[in-house]
């Protein structure tokens, strides 16, 4: 009798065991489905604050921080959103069919689930830490994804526009969310980087997946490597056009009573160019968040601008009066 009732503890706590290690791995495919790697992107709502000379304000940093934390969950939120309607698609792609949703270890309601409380946490946050025009922001940043996700992204050079559209948004959720007003130049200069990341990523996707192409995105019938080419090398041109028309403009200089914000030029055109090479010889460029990340060159590259820009910005009082040129 006592063997028999030890025997049904020992298979009720294993049973237990084997609950909570199905209940941790379901957790885990559901974070898997959030791609926190592609939250580099959300990075964008620091721009205002950072160009508005406002980011070593604590009130402004932390208003600032929430809406990257409220971008980062309503990010997280989309791409449920495109996998959702991509499915089929994606279990044809050689990278995409070991994701949650395509390789079946999520069920589509429990992901609907999940998404819908990204939704509401990305919301909340915004609207409780920050204020409602950033929060107005993220909800129409969703909205216009799944626009994209139901019919835009099937749009020739639309699809690629939409892209930009939403860090444009980032750029105005982190300038809304700290009350300060974006500088045109910066916003032209998102635009312009944003399609080029898109560009490049649509040619990256048209070679790397050859004839299965079209099966895995249908827009990209519409586009040949001829005509990506000739885009890309238009939206690097205007970008670091823009950016060294940024860096010179009188408003610039009267703003950071500097003119040295030039000397972050070097840097950004390094980037491109990195980035660029990236895609064209170590076919990189289909992911431009994983290829940020994990290239060290690139990294590198990013650390030294940010230093640049940190330096021109906010350190004049405390070098200006040792380094002439910086006045």
């Amino acid at each position: 009798m006592d063997s028999r009732r030890s025997r049904a503890d020992l298979d009720a706590k294993m049973g237990q065991a084997v609950d909570v290690r199905m209940f941790l791995r379901q957790i885990r495919l559901l974070f898997q489905l959030m791609r926190w790697h592609q939250w580099t992107k959300n990075a964008f709502v620091f721009a205002a604050p950072v160009f508005g000379k406002e980011l070593f304000v604590p009130e402004r940093f932390g208003q600032a921080s929430a809406a990257f934390v409220a971008f980062c969950l309503a990010s997280s939120a989309v791409y449920i959103v495109n996998d959702l309607f991509d499915l089929e698609r994606d279990r044809n792609h050689p990278q995409k069919r070991r994701r949650p949703l395509p390789a079946g270890r999520v069920e589509p309601k429990l992901a609907v689930a999940w998404m819908a409380v990204l939704i509401a946490g990305s919301i909340g946050v915004a609207f409780f830490f920050t204020n409602l025009l950033a929060a107005l922001v993220i909800a129409g940043y969703i909205v216009a994804n799944v626009l994209y996700s139901r019919n835009i992204k099937h749009w020739v050079i639309m699809d690629v526009m939409f892209i930009a559209v939403g860090f444009l948004l980032r750029i105005l959720a982190g300038a809304f969310a700290t009350f300060t007003e974006p500088s045109y130049w910066l916003l032209l200069c998102t635009l312009n980087i944003s399609l080029f990341l898109g560009f490049v990523k649509r040619r990256s996707e048209l070679i790397s997946l050859a004839d299965g192409a079209v099966t895995h995105r249908r827009v990209l019938e519409h586009y040949s490597p001829a005509f990506l080419d000739q885009m890309i090398a238009i939206v690097t041109s205007t970008t670091l056009v823009c950016y060294i028309l940024y860096t010179v403009d009188a408003r610039t200089v009267h703003v950071f009573n500097t003119r040295m914000l030039i000397l972050s030029v070097p840097s950004v055109m390094y980037g491109l160019f990195r980035y660029l090479y990236l895609s064209y010889h170590l076919n990189e460029g289909g992911s431009p968040s994983r290829a940020v990340v994990m290239d060290k060159p690139f990294l590198a590259n990013i650390a030294i601008w940010g230093l640049i820009c940190l330096g021109v910005i906010y350190g004049k009082p405390y070098l200006g009066p040792y380094i002439e040129f910086l006045k």
